[in-house]
């Protein structure tokens, strides 16, 4: 504010310097022998006078004001509703049933058989293996670093409310009775069939193949930049004259010298270095292990059932209705309002340097023992007992529980909730705008007219007028108006 002033009141300060050394000038002489004053002359010089003016502003007042607004509040009411329920109720009934019984009778049999008796064999093979070659590069990378920042929220909670409540219900309570059944058993027994069969043997061969490899090759190219740069400059600024001198001419301008900022936008080539993926074809040696079909014979058991009748005690479990009564609770919500502070996250941008790893695969050939798996034939004996059944028809008469469905009406209770409008006030605070007088110092120029000493020449003063100067011997060179235009 104060270099505000200051600069605004620079050229009028430079007007009046020059004034008043027009005014000195124009009183001098070009040289005096004796030094004897001429007498006193009026210069007319600016002066600052502050005086109070009077304004009116505008000032802005708190003032408090009351609104009401709406709220939908939940009420809520228990309502009775009745619904139909389907119950099943066991029943318990007889049937009579016709079953075959098989009796078991067991026989020894005597059989040989071939085994295929694995055993191992070693054998020396080549393989190519990628060995991975690692390299460190360093990059830098922008991160958004978050943060968090507490704000406070206010927020609506329904809080539960518990009821207790009590009802009559039907339970069905299980008894046991214990009953005795003859049921049908399929007893298995062996025998033996002679089949033939299909064995895949394994083979070793060995097959040339190709994989593809992926490198990351280096790219350099340029890339063109705009990079904003500039300089200051001085520039000669010429101020307007203000007034009039003591002798009634104008006031010479005046030269200011100004610093400017000349903007300038420069093209700069820049080298950037890409990562080009290439796909490389390698070759490779595999052993595959394949199969040949070879087709052999074998005696092999065969299980067969024959059925057999038994006996045995089972438990069943009725059903028989018992009212019992409970009490349960029922949750109901009060709205509430509450206050918390939540954490709201944001981020800020922050610069970091990482160094990664570029991995490069080198093929490497190396040799490896193999274990291939052979099988020879070998004969063996063996006894097995055989099961042979013999039929038999029985009847018997089962009990079966049917669950038969039953309906019934129940009432039961539902809690509703109805909405219900509710007017509230709040305070809140308004700026209202005041017109308001007051009185403000100002500074203001006034022109006071002093009187000064002259000084006077060796012959004369130049201060009498033209004719004056050239009447007192004024020299040839002396550089006032006055003097010019006379002494040509």
């Amino acid at each position: 504010m104060i270099r505000n002033v200051v600069t605004g009141f620079a050229p009028v300060i430079a007007i009046l310097a020059t004034c008043v050394s027009a005014f000195a000038d124009c009183g001098s002489c070009e040289g005096g022998k004796g030094g004897a004053c001429c007498g006193t002359k009026t210069v007319c010089q600016r002066q600052y006078v502050t005086e109070m003016k009077t304004v009116t502003c505008t000032e802005y007042k708190k003032e408090t004001r009351e609104k009401t607004y709406t709220v939908m509040k939940q009420v809520p009411r228990t309502e009775e509703r009745t619904r139909t329920v389907t119950v099943c109720v066991p029943e318990t009934r007889t049937k009579t049933v016709e079953c075959t019984v098989n009796k078991q009778v067991m026989e020894t049999k005597t059989c040989e058989y071939q085994v295929q008796v694995p055993y191992c064999e070693e054998v020396e093979q080549k393989y190519t293996v990628m060995v991975p070659v690692t390299e460190e590069k360093t990059r830098t990378y922008t991160v958004m670093v978050p943060y968090c920042e507490e704000v406070e929220q206010k927020y609506t909670v329904m809080v539960p409310v518990q009821e207790e409540k009590t009802c009559t219900y039907t339970v069905m309570v299980p008894v046991k009775e214990e009953k005795t059944c003859t049921y049908t058993v399929k007893v298995p027994y062996t025998e033996e069939v002679e089949e033939t069969y299909t064995v895949m043997v394994p083979y070793t061969e060995k097959v040339e193949k190709t994989r593809t490899v992926q490198k990351r090759v280096p790219v350099t190219t340029t890339k063109t930049v705009k990079v904003c740069c500039g300089h200051w400059e001085n520039q000669m600024v010429e101020m307007p004259s203000c007034g009039t001198d003591a002798c009634g001419n104008p006031c010479p301008p005046k030269m200011c010298c100004k610093r400017v900022w000349v903007p300038e936008v420069k093209t700069k080539e820049v080298p950037c270095t890409t990562y080009e993926c290439v796909t490389e074809e390698v070759p490779y040696t595999v052993c595959v292990t394949k199969c040949r079909q070879e087709e052999r014979t074998r005696k092999v058991c065969v299980q067969k059932c024959r059925e057999e009748e038994r006996t045995r005690t089972y438990c069943v479990t009725k059903c028989v209705p018992e009212e019992r009564t409970r009490t349960y609770c029922v949750t109901k919500c009060v709205p509430e309002e509450r206050t918390c502070t939540v954490k709201v996250q944001k981020c800020r941008p922050e610069e970091r340097t990482c160094t990664y790893c570029v991995t490069t695969c080198v093929p490497e050939e190396r040799t490896c023992t193999v274990k291939v798996q052979k099988c020879r034939t070998e004969t063996r004996t063996r006894e097995y007992q055989v099961c042979k059944c013999v039929p038999e028809t029985m009847t018997k008469e089962v009990s079966y529980t049917v669950m038969v469905p039953q309906e019934k009406e129940e009432k039961y209770t539902v809690t509703v909730c109805d909405c219900v409008p509710e007017e509230k006030t709040c305070t809140y605070e308004v700026c209202v705008p005041v017109q308001v007088t007051k009185e403000v110092p100002v500074k203001k120029c006034v022109t006071v007219q002093v009187e000064v000493p002259c000084d006077c020449c060796d012959k004369g003063c130049c201060c009498g007028g033209c004719d004056g100067c050239c009447d007192s011997g004024c020299k040839k060179g002396c550089r006032r108006k006055r003097c010019r235009r006379c002494c040509r």
